[in-house]
Formats: structure tokens, C-alpha cells, sequence
């Protein structure tokens, strides 16, 4: 985000006159979550200074800082204290989705004794995130990280990508339980040298772990650039 991030960090970021995360929060609250924990990193006081303890918007808010920042994989520990033994949902910082999303996801969550939940959003590049794949009862059988074109054309050749069908891509936003914490505490660093959530995922499906996916519905967007922000700013009117 260069320059848009000097003095906040990108979850702080306005859209429809609001920041990024009080969007999200919205959606939680509504889904009945009252309890949240941000994991919070660049300019960490930005953020625990506008959300306070969250009696503004009657939820209770505590805060954990990553000080290094070394990825996806290692971020859910520093709320380990924080989830204890309940079920938590976990949701990157700018994602912004409609409200009734997080209400979606408990729904499906409560159809199975599911080790986590995964939502999902097709027709990404599938180049730059997860790829996953499903059987028919949607729950994941794969998962390839940010695949190489070697990669799909092996997928492809294999049968895994199959013309025609839905390909979907890593949406951000999971539901788990606390085992997952036994996953990623025995992360490696991936090619890049960063910590992978989904290698943890990856590595629960290989035990047999059941997980459950879910297909956003209506609007998904990653707000990782100064572009896709302008276009959310300018879609807002004035």
C-alpha cells in the first residue's frame, strides 16, 4: 500500500467512510461473536486506540502483538492464550465480505464435527493463493499453495483441474479448533522463508481431519493494493 500505510496499517484503511476492521467486526457481531482478539503488528497503537476494549460496539476486545512479522502460520499462535479450548474463527485483516457471511459460516459449522472450516472464492488467480479441492459433499481433499504453471499442468494433466469446473481459490476467513495450534507449532518455512497457514491445513487433511468448505457468496474482496481500494472508495460515491 506504500504511502497509504505510513501512518496506519492496512486493516485501518477507510472504505464507505469506515476502517477495513470495523467492517469485519460488524459481521462478527452479527454472527454473535462478542469476543475478539486482534493480532496486530505495524502500528498496533492505530488500531487499540479506535477499537478500545470494544464496549462501543458491546463486544470485548483484547489485543496480541506479532512482532515479527514472519506469516499466516505463526500469527494464530499469539492468540493461543486467548482462544483456551473453544472453537474460534480466523479471519485475515482486509477482507471485506457481506455481514452474513460469518452467519453462513457457523451454519455449515454446525452440520458436521468438522476439524475447521474453510471459505473459498472462484475464479481468482489461482496463481497467487491456495487452490483447493473438494469431494462431493464439499469438504477438502487438497490443498496447493500459490501453484507454480509446472504445477497446473500437472494438476491438469492428473485430472485434478478439469475444464469447466469451478476453481476455487483461498477466501481468508476459517473457523477452527483448537488442535489446529498442534500444526502449526510444528511449521517449517515454506520456499519463501515464511510460516504457511494452509501447510498446517494441508498437514490436518493428510491425518484425515475432517474439513469443511464454504463458497463466499456475493462480495469478496482482498484490499491488497492502492488500486483495489480506489475502486472500493470510488464504487462508495461521495
Amino acid at each position: 500500500m506504500g504511502s497509504l500505510t505510513q501512518d496506519v496499517p492496512k486493516p485501518m484503511l477507510r472504505v464507505e467512510g469506515r476502517p477495513i476492521l470495523e467492517h469485519i467486526l460488524d459481521g462478527l457481531l452479527g454472527a454473535g461473536i462478542r469476543e475478539v482478539c486482534f493480532v496486530t503488528g505495524w502500528r498496533a497503537e492505530v488500531i487499540e486506540s479506535h477499537f478500545g476494549d470494544g464496549s462501543r460496539w458491546g463486544a470485548r476486545i483484547s489485543y496480541v502483538r506479532q512482532e515479527v512479522q514472519n506469516g499466516t502460520g505463526k500469527a494464530p499462535e499469539y492468540a493461543r492464550a486467548f482462544v483456551g479450548d473453544s472453537d474460534f474463527l480466523l479471519t485475515y485483516g482486509d477482507i471485506l465480505v457481506r455481514p452474513e457471511t460469518y452467519q453462513r459460516m457457523r451454519r455449515r459449522w454446525e452440520e458436521g464435527n468438522f476439524a475447521a472450516l474453510l471459505t473459498v472464492t472462484e475464479g481468482q488467480d489461482v496463481t497467487q493463493g491456495g487452490l483447493n479441492f473438494f469431494d462431493d459433499q464439499f469438504r477438502l481433499t487438497r490443498l496447493v499453495e500459490k501453484p507454480s504453471a509446472t504445477q497446473l499442468e500437472e494438476l491438469r494433466r492428473t485430472g485434478w483441474l478439469k475444464p469447466g469446473e469451478p476453481v476455487w481459490y483461498n477466501a481468508g476467513i476459517y473457523l477452527f479448533r483448537p488442535p489446529l495450534f498442534d500444526y502449526t507449532a510444528r511449521l517449517q518455512p515454506s520456499p519463501r522463508g515464511e510460516y504457511e497457514l494452509t501447510d498446517a491445513i494441508s498437514a490436518m487433511v493428510a491425518d484425515g481431519r475432517e474439513i469443511a468448505g464454504l463458497p463466499i457468496e456475493g462480495r469478496w474482496v482482498d484490499v491488497r493494493d492502492p488500486a483495489v481500494l480506489a475502486t472500493l472508495q470510488a464504487d462508495a460515491g461521495p
